[in-house]
């Protein structure tokens, strides 16, 4: 089992940063790919970056040279810097961990409760 915390959404201007982490729980955390997901109010959860076991790093097409996930294993967390933000990144983030590697949402067996982010113009 492995339980996860988003954390250090908020409320930013357009063009600015925020560093969102996801905190997890279990011994074998490390062995999970981690990935970031958002859901903006009547959309679909669709994912933003992801992070395998060894470090290896993938993002959707929308998200690269803007956002950066990166985990530290020695603390059990996984991390989404996000700059250059816009007001349409305005979503609830969420992290997820699986045993695959992907960005299918049905890939991912664990969930966090999620962390809002808004981006005002």
């Amino acid at each position: 089992q492995v339980q996860l915390v988003e954390s250090g959404g908020g409320l930013v201007q357009a063009g600015g940063s925020l560093r969102l982490s996801c905190a997890a729980s279990g011994r074998t955390f490390s062995s999970y790919t981690v990935g970031w997901f958002r859901q903006a109010p009547g959309k679909e959860r669709v994912f933003v970056a992801g992070i395998t076991w060894n470090g290896s790093t993938y993002y959707a097409d929308s998200m690269k040279g803007r956002f950066t996930i990166s985990r530290d294993n020695a603390k059990n967390t996984v991390y989404l810097q996000m700059n250059s933000l816009k007001p349409e990144d305005t979503a609830v983030y969420y992290c997820a961990a699986t045993l695959r590697v992907g960005a299918q949402v049905t890939y991912y067996n664990y969930w966090g409760q999620g962390t809002q982010v808004t981006v005002s113009s």
